[in-house]
Parts: C-alpha cells; sequence; structure tokens
C-alpha cells in the first residue's frame, strides 16, 4: 500500500510536470498563422522553424538518452523544465524587440529561441520513462501506458483550452509562450520536492521490474546502453516505425489548427474548432486507455499487435481527410487519426523503450524511439509548408498515409515480441 502510494505521487507530479512541458510545445500550432500575420512569414519560413527545431529534439533526444540513464530521470527531467520555461519566454519576448524588424533576423531569432525549446523538451519524455521503468513491472506497462497517454493528453486538453478560450485567444501572440512557460516554472518546483529515481531513494525495499536488463550488474556506461539498445534488430524496427509515428503525428498536430482557420474559415475561439478540439483530446486520452488494457489483457503485455491497430486506424483517417468530403467527415476523421497516433506513442515510445531498454537503459531506448519519431516529424514542417503552399491543402493528408501504411507493415513483423529477463542466468 505504501509503495503503492508513494508511486502515485511519483508518476502523477512527473505526469503533470509532463503535460507542462507539453503546453510549451504544442503552443506553436496556435500561433503559427498569428506568425504569419505578424512578420509576413511565408508557410515555407513557418515550416522552417518547425523543421529546424523538431530535427534538434530528434537527434537531441538519441544523444540525452544514455546522459539521463546516467543522471537518473529527475534530474533529466528538471534540467530540460527550466530549460523550456526560460526558452518560452525568450520566443515571446520577440513581440517587443522591434529591432529585428520582420524579415531574416526575426526568423533567425525565432528559430533560435524554438530550436534551443525543443533541446531541452527532449529530455522530458526520456526523464518520464527513466523514472517509471524502476517503478512498474514489466506486466503493469501497458495499463502504465494509458497513464503515460493519458498524461500526454492532459497537456494538448490543457494548451486547446488555453489556446480557444476567448481571453487568451484575444491576448497578443506572446501570451501563447508566456503563460505554458509559468506553468511550467510551477511544476518544476514540484518536481524538485517530490520525485524520486527509485523507490530504494524513497526510502522503500528494492523493486525488479522484470525487464530486459533485470539481472544485470554492469556499470551503467555509455557502452552498456548503446549496446543494449543500438544492436537489437526490435529496438531498431520500432525505431524505424517510430520514424513513421512522428511524420505523421507532426504532420497532424503542427498544421490542423491553422488548416481548420484557412479551409473552413474558424477562428480558433469558434465553438465549432473548440469541440473539434477537444474531441481530438479526449480521442487521445482514450487511444492511450485502449492501447494499454489492451496491451496487458488482450495480447499478454506485447505492444506491437496494437500499435498494428492504430497505424490502421491511421491509414482510414488519413484516407477520409484527403477526400475531405465534409467538415462533419472530417473532425470525425481528425478525431479518430488522434486516438491512433495516440494508441501508437503510448505502446512504442511509451511502453516498448521501457520493454527492451529495461529499467537500466529506459531512457537510451526511449531517446532512439522519441528521437526517430521527431526526426520523422522534422520532415513535415518545411515539406508541408512547402507542399501546402506550392499545392493547396489537398496534398497534406495523402502526404502522410503512406508512413503509416509502413509503420504497420514494421508492427506486422514484430508481432510476438516481449522483452526476456535477464534475473533468472
Amino acid at each position: 500500500m505504501q509503495f503503492k502510494k508513494r508511486r502515485g505521487l511519483n508518476w502523477m507530479t512527473l505526469g503533470l510536470t509532463y503535460a507542462g512541458m507539453y503546453m510549451a510545445r504544442y503552443n506553436f500550432g496556435f500561433a503559427n498563422k498569428e506568425l504569419s500575420d505578424t512578420f509576413g512569414f511565408s508557410k515555407t519560413e513557418i515550416g522552417t522553424i518547425i523543421t529546424i527545431s523538431t530535427l534538434v529534439y530528434g537527434l537531441s533526444a538519441i544523444f540525452n538518452g544514455p546522459i539521463a540513464d546516467r543522471w537518473g530521470g529527475r534530474r533529466a527531467m528538471i534540467t530540460g523544465a527550466l530549460g523550456a520555461c526560460v526558452f518560452n519566454i525568450g520566443f515571446g519576448l520577440a513581440a517587443y524587440m522591434g529591432f529585428l524588424g520582420t524579415g531574416t533576423f526575426m526568423l533567425l531569432y525565432l528559430a533560435s529561441m524554438w530550436t534551443l525549446n525543443q533541446y531541452f523538451q527532449s529530455y522530458s519524455a526520456l526523464a518520464l520513462i527513466k523514472v517509471n521503468a524502476g517503478w512498474f513491472h514489466v506486466t503493469e506497462r501497458g495499463v502504465f501506458s494509458a497513464i503515460f497517454g493519458s498524461m500526454i493528453q492532459s497537456g494538448r486538453f490543457a494548451v486547446y483550452a488555453l489556446m480557444t478560450t476567448a481571453l487568451v485567444a484575444g491576448l497578443p501572440w506572446q501570451w501563447k509562450f508566456f503563460l505554458p512557460a509559468m506553468i511550467v516554472g510551477l511544476f518544476t518546483f514540484l518536481t524538485f520536492l517530490f520525485v524520486k529515481d527509485t523507490p530504494k531513494d524513497a526510502g522503500l525495499d528494492e523493486f525488479d521490474p522484470q525487464d530486459a536488463t533485470s539481472g544485470d550488474t554492469e556499470k551503467i556506461t555509455f557502452k552498456y546502453v548503446a549496446k543494449k539498445v543500438f544492436t537489437n534488430p526490435i529496438a531498431i524496427t520500432i525505431a524505424a516505425a517510430e520514424f513513421c509515428t512522428g511524420l505523421v503525428r507532426k504532420g497532424f498536430e503542427e498544421w490542423f489548427p491553422r488548416y481548420m482557420q484557412e479551409v473552413h474559415h474558424l477562428k480558433l475561439d469558434s465553438p465549432v474548432f473548440q469541440r473539434n478540439a477537444f474531441a481530438v483530446v479526449i480521442a487521445g486520452i482514450a487511444g492511450a486507455f485502449i492501447a494499454g488494457f489492451m496491451s496487458d489483457k488482450v495480447f499478454g503485455s506485447r505492444r506491437p499487435p496494437v500499435a498494428f491497430i492504430g497505424y490502421i486506424l491511421q491509414v482510414i483517417s488519413l484516407t477520409i481527410v484527403a477526400l475531405a468530403p465534409s467538415l462533419e467527415a472530417i473532425i470525425i476523421a481528425f478525431t479518430v487519426n488522434s486516438l491512433a497516433i495516440s494508441m501508437v506513442h503510448s505502446m512504442l515510445s511509451g511502453t516498448a523503450s521501457m520493454d527492451f531498454g529495461g529499467k537500466r537503459a529506459a531512457a537510451t531506448a526511449a531517446g532512439m524511439f522519441d528521437g526517430m519519431q521527431y526526426i520523422g516529424g522534422s520532415v513535415m514542417g518545411i515539406g508541408a509548408g512547402w507542399l501546402i503552399e506550392t499545392y493547396g491543402w489537398g496534398t497534406w493528408g495523402p502526404s502522410m498515409v503512406g508512413f503509416s501504411v509502413i509503420g504497420a507493415i514494421l508492427m506486422l513483423r514484430l508481432w510476438n515480441a516481449r522483452p526476456k529477463s535477464h534475473s533468472a542466468h
């Protein structure tokens, strides 16, 4: 009872901090059009900011994974959250830097601030997964992924709620960055107060999660975690699938608010947009819970079958978006696509990283999976911006479908994959 109570405090604090950091990451989509209106940037120039910053996030996650494994998740989360807070403020301060003009210098400044934000953001998922790998047994992790996914979606819910209220929607664009920074700052302090890396650090007994590194006694070095993750064919296949996930996820999340504004002429605080945005978030939470319980209860703690179902749902949803039969059909497709993305993300980045990285190398595995996801997502910054600007919004949905198909095929190859514990050796 004491263990579960302390674990609950741990993941609740970490989860809320992660949700806060999501607010400080997905706020950009809601300022996308305003940045163009304010500074005269084209979609391709806005896409350049998205591409550079997303690519840096992806590469940083891969390299920061081993750092988080050595530091511990608590320290990594605090480092990442502090950076996200500082550079969101820095991004918003551009509103008061008229001396930079509205051309290249301003674009460079904004790209630099957002790229630095994304660098520090890259610690967040690694830190969360690193800590929780030490607190959750392998048979519980599907259900944990539901918690992980709902925490992610609560961040999206908060940013959608914040950005679509008449009060915030009516504020100057910079407040879309200042307000999330304040929230992240508060949760950083709470992480410092309450989060512990392991049950032992919290004064409890040792806990063996029975995962891929259970029973290992080697020192946690870069060589050790690299060998555990970067030479594992299952991990490499998951990373390839996550590239596809990221392209679809980033392509959807960074551009759908602007799609609704420009194609369907909806304002951010319009009732139809608000209902659509909240349906997307609720579907994301549902996707995480459906995936988690299906994984543990239906598929015997296997993650790939659930991810496969998620990819198939993405293919169906994006095909509907490509056909664009009506606003109502688009809203339903967006909602199902959000559920599907959440199913895949919570299974692969959230759970498979703990399973196949193990407690001792979880952050490295999470970095590899999350990093490849964001490298894939970087394609949909300048790529999507140029595509939409050149050929129109009709090309947006079709540009993502093929990658969901590839992800589904890769999950079929891993259908029966499970981690192997060494503790019995």
